[in-house]
């Protein structure tokens, strides 16, 4: 099985809403989360003044089920900050930042730098988020030494990032064939099903909550429907290259976790579906669903 990892979050003004830090046991990295109407009270932390890399998120009024974005890094984390806040000069989208800094004080300039292109690197791979930032700042020169320190410590913040609601760097999952992975934990079955009215089929696996449709898989050419979010992202997929059309009909060009298998095959589909029901596995018909009931049955009814 998996090893676990124990994370410790704390409140500081005892609301789940309000400031927030969280670390890791034996990890020198520091999380801090707040809104920006709490900005004054999170600049006037400790960690605000240090060097560190920092995350503003906000709401997207063209896709709302995918937030903006931007990261950014400071010698003075609270100084930077303050200039995002200016009426005139700072940036208007964001409604809440988190910021990463060191407990042990060892974070650089050249770090910090390193931190804030390796994380812009990964949020654009992983495509959760639509990027605010402008450009793409290459990856800083650093000793092989303190590579590998920061690798690590995007590795931890990896981990934290998402218990806090930020999961933009967090990998896609890979797709399988097989019923178990290397720790043991047990894997869905692959599903499949068709693209109406076209001929082709798709293929998809549901891994750690998302469902993956799987490179290769056939989707419908066009998006047909009238769902809003979901022909959104059809098309975002078809911008990106994701989603191609090959002599008329669509494909996968590389594999694509879904927040739900329901939005996948709306996408397969090219208009809103029931992937609850939409997809199968092929050798006994059972519908994800149904797979679903299996993995938590009813308990027995009794007279």
């Amino acid at each position: 099985m998996a090893t676990g990892k124990q994370v410790r979050l704390f409140l500081v003004d005892g609301s789940p809403t309000g400031i927030l830090t969280a670390e890791i046991m034996n990890w020198t990295g520091r999380v801090v989360s707040g809104s920006r109407s709490e900005l004054n009270d999170l600049l006037g932390r400790g960690e605000a003044n240090s060097p560190g890399v920092y995350f503003l998120l906000g709401d997207n009024p063209e896709d709302a089920d995918r937030g903006l974005l931007y990261v950014g890094e400071a010698d003075d984390v609270a100084a930077r900050l303050r200039q995002h806040n200016s009426a005139s000069t700072g940036k208007e989208f964001w409604n809440r930042v988190v910021f990463l800094t060191s407990k042990d004080a060892n974070l650089t300039k050249a770090h910090v730098r390193y931190l804030e292109s390796r994380f812009i690197a990964l949020a654009a791979a992983t495509d959760r988020y639509a990027l605010e930032n402008g450009n793409r700042p290459p990856t800083v020169n650093l000793p092989e030494a303190d590579v590998s320190d920061m690798e690590y410590f995007i590795s931890q913040a990896q981990i934290v990032l998402p218990v806090l609601g930020l999961d933009a760097f967090r990998g896609r999952p890979i797709p399988t064939t097989a019923t178990t992975n290397s720790t043991g934990d047990h894997l869905s079955p692959v599903f499949e099903m068709k693209v109406p009215a076209e001929q082709g089929i798709a293929r998809g696996q549901d891994i750690n909550g998302e469902f993956v449709v799987v490179a290769g898989s056939s989707a419908r050419s066009t998006w047909t429907g009238s769902g809003h979010n979901y022909g959104l992202l059809y098309e975002r997929l078809r911008k990106a290259g994701t989603l191609s059309v090959v002599d008329g009909e669509g494909v996968f060009v590389d594999s694509y976790a879904f927040n739900s298998p329901s939005a996948a095959a709306a996408v397969v589909s090219g208009r809103n579906a029931n992937g609850r029901t939409a997809w199968k596995v092929p050798s006994s018909g059972l519908t994800f669903a149904q797979w679903q009931e299996q993995l938590a049955p009813p308990l027995p009814e009794y007279s």
